[in-house]
């Protein structure tokens, strides 16, 4: 079996890796097979695009940047992306972060600005000029007097839920709004969101499901 394989696609074509085989036959193999579609490339002068699948393996940088110069010297041809069915350790523990919630009960002073990777469910109090930023979403059962911050940096799928009436600011991915300049009800079931105008809004978790369907039924829906 040869090293690589091109397989069409509706997207394009996939460059299928052997797993067992060696970069340098990778490469042997893909500089024959790239000649012959580049000159059919070159026929139709339509620009083809590659995703390489790499399968149960994991290949380094280096190892990638050898296969993208080798494609680059066919001017029609370009790697869209490399797919693989692992990941690494640190993508793993990305992911991992992303689907758990942390717990976190402490007070966030002035000039003091908390970080954290995924959702939380705030317990504490965050002083006016405090910050608390997180790549997910953020759940209040605290009080918040300063700046907090859900789907950092450009994430504006999140959600921001709880009472924030007495909030400075509130942000979702790169929306704010000075809570000073539009009051926010004081209550436990506001929801913040971005909605499809990419406006920050306000809502209720009665609403939820249609707010964010997605969150909704990641959570089981609410009784």
């Amino acid at each position: 079996m040869q090293s690589v394989v091109l397989k069409g696609t509706k997207d394009g074509y996939e460059l299928i890796l052997k797993e067992t085989a060696s970069l340098r036959e990778i490469l042997v193999d893909l500089k024959q097979l790239l000649e012959g579609l580049g000159e059919e490339s070159e026929k139709g002068k339509d620009q083809l695009h590659l995703n390489v699948q790499m399968g149960n393996r994991l290949m380094s940088e280096e190892d990638k940047n050898d296969i993208i110069k080798l494609v680059d010297d066919y001017e029609n041809l370009v790697i869209d992306k490399f797919l693989s069915n692992v990941i690494t350790k640190e993508e793993s523990a990305k992911i991992m972060a992303q689907n758990n919630v942390e717990v976190m009960s402490r007070v966030i002073r002035n000039g003091q600005e908390v970080n954290v990777d995924g959702d939380v469910l705030f317990f504490g109090k965050i002083h006016e000029g405090g910050k608390l930023i997180a790549t997910g979403n953020v759940f209040n059962m605290g009080v918040i007097e300063g700046i907090v911050q859900a789907g950092f940096p450009d994430d504006e799928s999140k959600l921001i839920i709880g009472n924030l009436h007495t909030a400075q600011q509130v942000r979702v991915g790169e929306q704010y709004d000075i809570v000073a300049d539009r009051p926010i009800e004081d209550s436990e079931k506001t929801v913040v969101y971005v909605n499809d105008l990419h406006v920050l809004s306000y809502g209720k978790i009665k609403n939820l499901k249609e707010i964010n369907p997605k969150f909704f039924n990641r959570i089981g829906g609410i009784e």
